[in-house]
């Protein structure tokens, strides 16, 4: 039975490497030295800030987080590991042999900045249940990351799904009151069901300083993941700091 006093915050450091990527091309230059900043390090900065789980994702073309990120940040923090992915065997067979806690299949396409929808479940069905499978035998808890839509948070529970994360860019995206209203009921209802189906619900994507409130209405979420935000406010006031500031927002919620 999962309730909103349970809400967690997992922090997404992908942007971390998005800024050391922008100066560097690998994640270690010839003569040893680790180029900054650092998405381990932040990782464990993050970890010692308040934040229950860690968020990589670690995609097909390598833009930011790299191999080495990944099997660094398994090794150092203490908290859960959570590993945004592409349903693709290179990805998968690293997953398989890093072993996150979490593993969250995403839609990934090259030319987008950033994830820009859920995962067709329904569409995609056969393969996903295999790669479930897989990654479910390797001991690592799996999630689809989807759009708060019936038949997808369905098709999620039939390949065998341990958990939903509950696509909130339209939520976060809405301008005025009404279309925000609109898409707390959409995301209710998804939560809702994947409840009923024996899902646990997540949700994340454009989350921020001034819509995550909001989604504090939504039932049964267990984690809030997010990451851009956080990181644009750290660059200003510490990354300590901007954890504790979106920890604050969540308080009356938080275990």
């Amino acid at each position: 039975m999962y309730s909103v006093s349970m809400l967690k915050l997992g922090v997404n450091i992908d942007h971390v490497a998005t800024l050391r990527q922008a100066r560097y091309r690998s994640a270690r230059e010839p003569s040893g030295a680790i180029p900054e900043p650092d998405p381990v390090l932040a990782a464990m900065e993050a970890e010692l800030a308040g934040a229950h789980s860690i968020t990589a994702h670690l995609r097909e073309d390598r833009r930011h987080i790299q191999d080495r990120d990944v099997r660094l940040i398994r090794q150092t923090i203490r908290t859960r590991l959570n590993l945004e992915m592409a349903d693709v065997p290179e990805i998968v067979a690293i997953a398989e042999e890093v072993k996150p806690d979490e593993a969250c299949l995403v839609p990934e396409k090259r030319q987008e900045v950033t994830t820009e929808g859920g995962l067709n479940v329904a569409g995609a069905s056969q393969s996903l249940a295999g790669t479930v499978a897989r990654l479910k035998k390797a001991g690592i808890a799996v999630s689809l990351f989807v759009d708060p839509d019936e038949r997808q948070i369905k098709a999620s529970a039939d390949v065998g799904a341990d958990m939903v994360e509950l696509h909130t860019g339209t939520y976060a995206n809405a301008r005025h009151e009404v279309e925000q209203a609109a898409e707390i009921r959409k995301l209710t209802a998804a939560s809702q069901l994947a409840h009923k189906l024996g899902l646990r619900v997540n949700a994340g994507h454009g989350l921020n300083y001034e819509n995550t409130p909001g989604i504090l209405a939504v039932p049964h979420l267990e984690t809030l993941n997010t990451g851009h935000s956080i990181i644009s406010r750290a660059l200003l006031v510490g990354l300590r700091q901007a954890i504790a500031e979106m920890l604050a927002l969540m308080t009356p919620h938080t275990k």
